[in-house]
């Protein structure tokens, strides 16, 4: 599990500089809940979740949701008027090991305190065997939009690799029984598992495509130092994965995900339709305001970036004493921010506006393009934009570097 950055103090109240407020308005703004609970480690996984067994005391499933509630006051008390929430995302761990009338209970704390757009997307992780079709319903009717499943595979030895505990035709139930509630359903794969061959991920697309999914998104997996999977790898119990082997799955992901009339929209997210795509991480990804509410969860508002404590226990007695669960916070400044604005926007469909780069990043587009990384924009229909390839998005940290002459 990584260690959090150390940054400076996080004030007791949790309050932020005025410059940091003075846009609020501005830009749209999004609220992200953190469940850490999980009934099961995967041994992939790297993420601040805790099985049952690991809380100790002072936190539960139980009383999680009027922690949570307790940060969602002390958000509004910190902001005052904000826009209205347009996007809402419960992450975690399994949020739906949470009981639904206590996720729809969150959502209305969120509600009472912020206001929601008309529109609001209102997503919610699910594991494919921690939904029931009564589950699911309840979700919809407390104003919940959308649920992203974690199917990961479709093949049952990659599940087990990984630790997954579904069943691969659990997935099809679950889907089902969120189409029934009214639910936009997206699905989360993983490709480059240790032992997964090139058939093994050309039947989980297939699946996938299957399941006739508004969304789905496609992750490289990642060997997280001090993992279980990372444990085996090291032991030589399961091979490396190779960089070469996760650019071939990847280019056989867009071939058969755009050939099913899917769209790439970010380098692992693809949909059916604009109108699919996930808005709240695209709000991430276009430097919009967002409150990260639970243990361990980050936040961003003009410009200041903060992340809470990760233990549920030390969250739960931090909201109780009425202080903020934050452990450290930084201050980003022009470049940090430009940075930031040059390596999330390159990774989208809509790129980067070319008048928007500084003479540096300008001078080095027409080698990119030359050398196939990026693609004239008059090409794609999109003038003055600087837009990844295939071949760029396989490479988009080198894309990067050089324009950010690294």
């Amino acid at each position: 599990m990584p260690t959090l950055p150390e940054g400076e103090p996080v004030p007791a109240d949790g309050s932020l500089p005025a410059e940091a407020l003075a846009d609020l308005a501005e830009r749209s703004f999004g609220v992200y809940l953190h469940v850490p609970f999980c009934s099961v480690r995967c041994g992939y996984c790297d993420f601040n979740t805790y099985t049952l067994g690991e809380l100790g005391p002072g936190a539960s499933i139980s009383s999680y949701a009027d922690s949570a509630l307790a940060e969602v006051r002390l958000a509004h008390r910190v902001l005052g008027e904000t826009p209205p929430v347009s996007t809402v995302f419960v992450g975690g761990g399994t949020p739906t090991m949470l009981a639904s009338g206590d996720l729809v209970r969150l959502l209305d704390g969120v509600a009472q305190e912020f206001g929601l757009t008309g529109d609001v997307e209102v997503t919610t992780e699910a594991n494919p065997d921690s939904v029931t079709p009564e589950s699911l319903q309840q979700l919809a009717d407390g104003g919940f939009t959308r649920v992203s499943l974690g199917m990961q595979s479709a093949v049952p030895r990659v599940l087990a690799t990984l630790d997954r505990t579904h069943d691969p035709a659990g997935v099809d139930r679950a889907v089902a029984a969120a189409r029934a509630a009214g639910l936009q359903v997206s699905v989360d794969l993983i490709y480059g598992t240790p032992g997964e061959s090139l058939a093994d991920w050309q039947i989980s697309l297939d699946a996938a495509i299957d399941l006739e999914p508004d969304h789905i998104s496609a992750y490289a997996l990642t060997v997280e130092d001090g993992t279980a999977l990372a444990r085996k790898v090291r032991r030589g119990e399961l091979p490396t994965p190779t960089g070469d082997d996760e650019a071939d799955k990847y280019e056989l992901a867009e071939s058969v995900l755009s050939a099913a009339g899917f769209g790439w929209y970010e380098i692992s997210n693809w949909s059916r339709s604009a109108g699919t795509r996930c808005r709240h991480n695209e709000a991430y990804w276009s430097g919009g305001n967002w409150w990260g509410i639970g243990p361990g969860a980050h936040s961003h508002i003009g410009g200041v970036r903060w992340w809470n404590v990760k233990h549920p226990m030390r969250y739960a007695a931090s909201l109780a004493d009425g202080r903020s669960p934050g452990a450290g916070r930084e201050l980003l400044d022009e470049q940090q921010q430009e940075h930031e604005r040059i390596l999330l926007g390159i990774r989208r469909v809509d790129g980067l506006a070319l008048e928007s780069l500084d003479p540096v990043a300008r001078s080095a587009v027409a080698e990119l393009i030359s050398d196939g990384l990026v693609a004239p924009g008059p090409a794609l229909r999109r003038p003055g934009r600087v837009v990844l390839t295939l071949r760029g998005r396989l490479l988009a940290d080198t894309v990067v570097r050089r324009l950010l002459a690294w």
